[in-house]
């Protein structure tokens, strides 16, 4: 019989958060066990409440300021302090795709001028090891922005500094380093990323993400021609030795991974860095059930997104992995191979954009329990050795 429920979902952009999904699966999931014993694990990847949740698995704080957000207007914002020193500078949190207002969303404006800042902030709190959390971005800019916080000048041809964003790479004409934060030399700082974005080619950034961004077709190219421009000059003028263009994790956020490696950053794979801290594998272990959950499910979610990654987990100790979704995409098929056993959508019928995003917790309990009833009239079926939800005997492929 299936009673502990290890529920490890991610948030839903601009919806729910980690912990909200979490919470909204459990609920589901009591409709149907109610004396469940369930086990939450909300996930975070880099992106939205990434500084929040590592303040509360390590005992750390949050630090409230100012600083820039990504259209330049000032935003409050935060970092998290760790009781071990670390500072955890989560991109979204100043520079997220949240933050960027519909009828602005143009990822060759917008900057990562506010992740600078919060590095800066933590350097002066005392900070000598800065773990970046990358994802949710809103911009695009290969993270020229968060180096000219830092001190670093972006000249064109006649020795101006050029404006905020990415488009505006094309007229790099050089980089002056001479003004960058002497105290970064001796900081560690780590990012968390997705090791599958890279900052140029085919696969680069600005045509994967950028009209998830708002960016037009022309746009798109137009970005594209900029980072390539900027990879060049990042390796010629910081004599970086490293591959900034197909590195892997120079993409993410919008390249903000390719400009902090410049800086001398190491680029993690993040869910080495983010998911062993929260003690994932002994507690999917412990589960007979784990339910994981995101946005959307499609063929970028092998790529290194949240479901994969339990699933991938959750395999090496047979556990069966179920997965809801706010939505289905193309090649969602393909996270079966990752360890995915089942997946749902969550959304009852056709809604609107702004129903969907404000109902998401209710629908995502509705889906919890109708999953689960589907499980459990799945095992009543002739010839199925034990239910899995109200049966006696738990069937030999839950351990």
């Amino acid at each position: 019989m299936l009673t502990r429920f290890a529920i490890a979902p991610s948030g839903f952009k601009e919806s729910l958060s980690a912990g909200a999904a979490a919470e909204a699966i459990a609920a589901g999931v009591r409709r149907v066990v109610p004396d469940a014993e369930t086990d939450l694990i909300p996930l975070v990847d880099g992106g939205e409440g990434t500084a929040r949740a590592l303040a509360a698995a390590e005992g750390g704080r949050l630090v409230a300021l100012p600083a820039t957000g990504p259209v330049g207007q000032p935003i409050g914002t935060h970092f998290a302090l760790l009781p071990d020193g670390t500072a955890v500078v989560e991109m979204a949190a100043v520079a997220g795709l949240s933050l960027v207002p519909r009828d602005l969303r143009d990822p060759g404006a917008t900057t990562t001028y506010g992740v600078g800042e919060l590095i800066r902030a933590a350097l002066d709190a005392g900070a000598r090891r800065i773990l970046v959390g990358c994802g949710d971005s809103g911009t695009s800019d290969g993270g020229a922005g968060a180096l000219q916080a830092l001190g670093a000048r972006l000249l064109d041809l006649d020795g101006w500094e050029l404006p905020p964003g990415g488009r505006e790479l094309t007229r790099l004409n050089r980089i002056d380093a001479s003004g960058i934060d002497p105290r970064l030399a001796d900081t560690e700082i780590q990012v968390a990323c997705n090791p599958f974005n890279v900052l140029c080619g085919e696969r680069g950034v600005a045509r994967v993400f950028g009209p998830q961004k708002g960016a037009t077709p022309r746009q798109v190219e137009e970005l594209a021609a900029a980072l390539d421009h900027w990879a060049y000059v990042l390796t010629r003028d910081l004599r970086v030795t490293s591959d900034l263009s197909l590195g892997p994790g120079t993409g993410a956020s919008g390249g903000l991974g390719a400009g902090l490696a410049a800086l001398g950053a190491a680029l993690l794979p993040r869910f080495d860095v983010l998911l062993d801290q929260l003690d994932l594998d002994a507690r999917l272990a412990r589960a007979d059930l784990v339910v994981t959950a995101e946005g959307a499910l499609d063929h970028q979610t092998p790529r290194g997104k949240i479901p994969a990654e339990v699933a991938r987990r959750a395999k090496l100790f047979d556990r069966p992995v179920l997965v809801l979704a706010g939505t289905i995409g193309q090649g969602a098929h393909h996270v079966r191979a990752a360890g995915v056993d089942a997946y749902s959508a969550i959304l009852p019928a056709p809604v609107s954009l702004t129903e969907a995003l404000g109902r998401g917790g209710e629908f995502l309990t509705d889906a919890t329990e109708r999953a689960l009833r589907m499980i459990q009239l799945g095992a009543r079926l002739p010839g199925q050795a034990a239910t899995l939800v109200s049966g006696t005997q738990r069937p030999s492929s839950v351990r």
